[in-house]
């Protein structure tokens, strides 16, 4: 039986007959003929196609609170996953006069040839609504934004036409921006659906774990989705078809971010965004990473069990969190499994993840005292770009000498990797220059990485071994900032 996709659309009510597989870029531009949506790269990396994508938010005592918007790539979004929530394309900024940010805009000359401008625009409209959704009280917004945040805004927006300058200046005149679109209140009237059927394609969006197990047992073929950043791109670019999906963005458990006395835990469908709120005070270095291995755009899709599970050689956060000794949880209708995320990884794209099971959550220690972590990403462009080399390297010391060490790596082998002598060359050391070059010894002694357009193995060699080295100086503290290798 064919349904519709209820969801609201520059502040009204729409219903979309269509397949929920189909892309939102493709839908605006062929439905309402919201041509300001662009596509550019149909990879989720240029920004041409930014959209705003609203989602109600709660206090703690669930009282109504602000919608909060964000900006997300609508060539790699489907539409089932819109369902339910709002989306704000740049013709629905402007009511009866320019929106604050197409105003400035406009007014400093920063328009450009008009194709990748639109995005630039709603990126920056973003920004500027976190102020105001921060006067409503929502935690995670900050009141002043920096040249840094608008810089981390326009990240994903690859404007060629000319210099950024007269951009910033723009985004720098604009205090708080609101949005034109939905009261809290309204979500109420278009609650998802379960399940969204139409022309061959079916997408379900159970609420709670229990549902999801079932499904999962009942549909092992299905498409498991969590944000769709890499999913997304087969979607928009090669024209695959998802003919059974089970989005995990609205499992309750899943959407979880907890914290005890001595650990983090979070949810598998939680977003890097808000990953990133949670893990600054512990962990800059970790921070710093995922602003650099996805844009806004892709960190508000994005999950960390999705990018766990596609168990990518070169996925940022593996490394990372294997450093800091990460347990995944593994979930089934026959039970709950833990085990290190370092034995998740089989071989190429092959996991322990059972026909049966989902990704659950994966949970850190917080910090210890005398502990020392850092994680490095080289790649040919400091933002938007593919990893190289990702290493991350976690001391503890006491009394002088390195008591224990975790190191793992990225694009160095066919799944992310722990390098265990290289762990013990520092281990008992005073964590001198020798015992480095030991470290960085059995670095190079156990890799054996490809050569591909990203880099040769030698050079991969040289700077994972290098890195071995960085760290050490860090930590002394001659941190040098590396934009880009």
């Amino acid at each position: 039986m064919s349904q519709t996709i209820r969801f609201f659309l520059n502040g009204q009510k729409q219903e979309a007959s269509v397949r929920p597989d189909t892309t939102v870029l493709d839908w605006l531009r062929s439905g309402p003929r919201l041509t300001g949506t662009k596509e550019g790269c149909a990879e989720g990396d240029c920004g041409a196609c930014s959209v705003l994508i609203g989602d109600p938010w709660f206090d703690d005592a669930h009282h109504e609170g602000a919608v909060h918007y964000q900006a997300a790539n609508s060539c790699i979004l489907a539409m089932g996953q819109v369902d339910g929530r709002a989306v704000v394309t740049v013709e629905g900024l402007k009511t009866e006069q320019l929106h604050p940010v197409q105003a400035a805009m406009a007014e400093n000359g920063s328009s450009q040839c008009g194709f990748c401008t639109p995005g630039i625009v709603i990126s920056l409209t973003g920004l500027a609504a976190q102020r105001s959704a921060a006067g409503a009280g929502l935690a995670a917004c900050k009141t002043e934004v920096t040249d840094s945040d608008i810089h981390d805004a326009l990240a994903g927006n690859l404007c060629r036409c000319t210099g950024y300058r007269p951009i910033v200046e723009a985004a720098r005149k604009v205090g708080k921006a609101t949005i034109a679109g939905p009261h809290v209140a309204a979500f109420a009237k278009i609650e998802p659906r379960t399940t969204i059927s139409a022309a061959g394609s079916t997408f379900h969006q159970p609420q709670s774990l229990n549902d999801l197990l079932q499904l999962r047992k009942e549909k092992p073929d299905a498409i498991l989705l969590g944000g769709g950043t890499d999913l997304g791109v087969a979607l928009a670019d090669y024209h695959t078809d998802w003919n059974e999906v089970i989005s995990l963005a609205r499992v309750r458990e899943l959407r979880a971010i907890r914290e005890t006395e001595d650990h983090l835990s979070f949810g598998a469908a939680v977003t890097w965004e808000e990953i990133l709120a949670g893990i600054i005070e512990y962990y800059p270095s970790f921070a710093t990473l995922i602003r650099r291995f996805g844009s806004t755009q892709i960190r508000s899709m994005g999950t960390v069990g999705g990018n766990i599970g596609t168990a990518s050689p070169i996925g940022d956060g593996p490394p990372a969190l294997i450093a800091l000794g990460a347990e995944i949880e593994l979930a089934s209708l026959s039970g709950h499994r833990f085990l290190a995320l370092e034995d998740f990884f089989l071989d190429y794209r092959k996991t322990e993840l059972r026909a049966d099971e989902v990704i659950a959550s994966v949970s850190i220690p917080k910090p210890v005292e005398g502990q020392e972590f850092r994680v490095y990403k080289i790649s040919k462009r400091y933002d938007q770009d593919i990893s190289t080399v990702c290493a991350a390297f976690s001391i503890v010391r006491e009394e002088g000498q390195v008591r224990s060490a975790r190191i793992a790596f990225g694009g160095m082998a066919a799944t992310p990797q722990r390098a265990p002598k290289a762990e013990q060359a520092l281990v008992g050391s005073v964590f001198d220059h020798r015992a480095v070059e030991a470290c960085a010894t059995a670095i190079t002694a156990q890799f054996k990485p490809l050569s591909d357009w990203r880099g040769s193995a030698e050079y991969r060699l040289q700077v994972a071994a290098n890195l071995a080295e960085r760290f050490w100086r860090d930590v002394a503290g001659e941190t040098v900032e590396v934009m880009a290798l």
